[in-house]
């Protein structure tokens, strides 16, 4: 037996609850993984409360993210012993995730634990960190550099966008930081942004082309940040696209594409190419300011998930969440 948050829709309606969980309920798999920690990220939030349409099946452990030693193994690549971790492949929607102390999986979701990071350090980075690197690498790919000018980052007090500032900085760029939560100000500018600047100025209907501003953008909000963002971008500046936390519409106008050669970039984090996970992982070892996670994240247990994740929603939650599930 080992404990897990789960997840359950029947009759008696839609629950998360910490229970103890049987071996022989753990689904198919080729590697066994004894979890150390996990986290509490937004898509998290969601299956756990039921806010929105994220669990796929019934019942399920949720949990984007985790990270931990191999227990059993028939996959080739990985043996007994072995410290690995893995983010989305559809991990916490429809098979079973990292809320719990034990996890069974598909090892070509897996990849190893880079030796520069402790666990904890990990999955203070987790999806959440991985998505902002892969954004970072998106504008270098379009040739971004330092000297094109600022990147804005949205949603810069979350778990995306704190490891984007402070990625972006540490690699020598000028950082604007977009937040809601005003009192988030000084801890943005501590990761590394040169300025702050209030949504409520991006999150209502714009321009179909605004001042020329941005060389780049990571935007986690979607609607209408990302449309002003994308207004407000310089000619052949670029955009990356990768959360939805204002809603999945996009009210814009092609103005920015036609007229300024803006290239807007979509972010996938979930169904990413192993490979290009791998890159992410080693750029993340080798650039972020690992100082800076004990900014970034904070520790709970799985006792503290369930609260957790609807103050996560209701915007009550700075950073990243990591969950020590032996806790």
């Amino acid at each position: 037996m080992f404990k897990g948050i789960v997840v359950e829709k029947d009759e008696a309606g839609y629950r998360a609850t910490l229970k103890d969980i049987d071996n022989a309920q753990l689904p198919e798999g080729n590697v066994t993984v004894r979890v150390s920690h996990s986290t509490l990220n937004y898509k998290d939030a969601l299956a756990i409360t039921g806010r929105g349409p994220v669990v796929r099946k019934f019942p399920l452990v949720p949990g984007i993210d985790l990270v931990g030693t191999v227990e059993e193994t028939s996959h080739p690549d990985y043996r007994v012993g072995d410290s690995v971790l893995l983010n989305g492949w559809g991990v916490g929607e429809g098979h079973w995730g990292g809320l719990a102390q034990k996890a069974r999986l598909n090892g070509e979701w897996l990849v190893p634990l880079p030796e520069r990071f402790t666990a904890q350090q990990a999955m203070a980075i987790g999806t959440a960190g991985y998505t902002a690197m892969l954004c970072v690498l998106a504008l270098e790919r379009h040739d971004v550099t330092p000297d094109k000018g600022e990147i804005v980052v949205t949603g810069a007090g979350g778990g995306v966008g704190s490891v984007a500032v402070a990625l972006l900085s540490k690699l020598g760029y000028a950082v604007v930081g977009v937040t809601g939560r005003p009192q988030e100000r000084d801890y943005i500018k501590s990761l590394g942004a040169t300025d702050v600047l209030e949504r409520s100025t991006f999150c209502v209907p714009g321009k179909p082309l605004g001042r020329e501003r941005w060389a780049g953008a990571v935007d986690v909000v979607g609607s209408y940040t990302l449309a002003n963002v994308c207004a407000t971008t310089k000619y052949r500046g670029v955009v990356t696209a990768c959360g939805l936390a204002a809603g999945m519409d996009f009210p814009a106008t092609v103005a920015p594409f036609i007229l300024r050669g803006v290239t807007l970039v979509g972010i996938d984090s979930v169904m990413c190419p192993r490979t290009e996970r791998l890159v992410a992982w080693q750029r993340l070892a080798e650039d972020l300011d690992i100082t800076k996670l004990g900014l970034i994240a904070n520790e709970i247990g799985l006792t503290d998930v369930i609260p957790t994740a609807t103050k996560l929603l209701d915007g009550q939650v700075r950073g990243r969440v990591i969950v020590n599930v032996g806790a």
